[in-house]
């Protein structure tokens, strides 16, 4: 009984947990959608750390909001003090796992549950931030090579690939 218990209690936290992280990426990706429309040419360098600095920023507020959501049935069910709640969930969920506070034991297995979707979830918050650093990055260069070919007649990332090809033949 106690494990189907918990089992439940995990299947409705990892849910909402799921829930919450897909609802706030959808939403920053419709914010952030703008700043990559092909009209926008080119972010300059501090538009760029902006935009990468509320986006973090966002990112971080959602991993408070689902510890806040774990801590919220720890401390319902588990612990009488809220920093208690809070501090067992954020140990769990960034996978710190100190052991000074545990949970009883009829909810022992929700800690390394908590661990493992806060791995996949910075993991997910990770990998966004990857790919818009790469876009941006990829829309920079595109950039800097239309406006050299047009100056110059040879774009750095021409420059590039004619040095990769000449020390292939070298070398290969």
């Amino acid at each position: 009984m106690i494990f189907v218990r918990e089992t439940s209690a995990a299947v409705v936290l990892v849910t909402l947990t799921l829930s919450l992280q897909c609802a706030g990426m959808a939403a920053l990706i419709a914010w952030a959608r703008p700043s990559f429309e092909p009209d926008v040419i080119r972010l300059r360098p501090i538009p760029s750390a902006m935009l990468m600095m509320r986006l973090m920023t966002a990112f971080i507020g959602l991993d408070v909001l689902e510890i806040l959501l774990w801590a919220g049935f720890y401390r319902w069910l588990c612990f009488p003090l809220w920093e208690s709640a809070f501090y067992f969930s954020a140990a769990s969920y960034a996978t710190v796992g100190y052991g000074d506070v545990v949970l009883p034991q009829m909810w022992r297995t929700l800690g390394p549950v908590e661990s493992i979707i806060g791995v996949l979830m910075c993991g997910l918050s990770a990998s966004f931030l990857f790919a818009i650093v790469s876009r941006l990055v990829a829309r920079e260069a595109r950039v800097s090579d239309h406006l050299v070919s047009n100056t110059r007649g040879i774009s750095p990332g021409t420059r590039i690939r004619q040095s990769i090809s000449r020390f292939n033949s070298r070398h290969g």
